[in-house]
């Protein structure tokens, strides 16, 4: 109930209390979710998710647009996620949703590497398995297009086993 009081932090009892009275009392002193032991990790971790996507949902309304609709600008790099556009150096440059998904991925915290799975799960849903390697593929189609409109594109760095790294110029 302090907690509450101070934050909105998302807060979820995991207990081997299973009286339905104790689940009501937990959820009643301000708790997001009631987990009973034994529990599944993989439950545990959707449940996770779904408290934060909410979370988001509520702190994009509270700002009145969401984070993914505005218009992201790194250096030369401009994308506009509502439209599907990026540009580099003022010319248009056309992704594949995958692509610019790792782009906007990448693009995001400049200098921060990603790793090949960071980005796998940015890229992919988690029914789909693909091999690490086929980030490379994508990252490798990327380059080359963002080469087709500036020949000295050099934005995005391979850091050899550890991942990628997007630098503004």
């Amino acid at each position: 109930q302090r907690l509450r009081q101070k934050s909105r932090m998302p807060v979820i009892f995991l207990t081997s209390k299973d009286d339905e009275i104790d689940e009501l009392m937990g959820l009643r002193m301000g708790a997001d979710d009631y987990v009973k032991k034994p529990f599944s990790q993989r439950l545990l971790v959707e449940r996770i998710r779904s408290i934060l996507r909410r979370q988001e949902a509520i702190a994009s309304d509270a700002a009145g647009m969401p984070e993914e609709s505005a218009v992201m600008v790194r250096g030369q790099l401009s994308m506009d996620p509502l439209r599907h556009a990026v540009t580099w150096k003022g010319r248009d440059v056309s992704l594949t949703v995958t692509e610019f998904l790792l782009l906007q991925a990448l693009a995001q915290r400049p200098g921060f590497v990603k790793s090949r799975d960071q980005l796998m799960d940015v890229a992919y849903d988690e029914q789909v398995y693909v091999d690490d390697r086929t980030i490379d593929s994508h990252i490798k189609r990327l380059r080359k297009k963002m080469r087709q409109v500036d020949d000295d594109f050099t934005a995005i760095e391979t850091l050899y086993g550890i991942g990628y790294r997007y630098n503004e110029e």
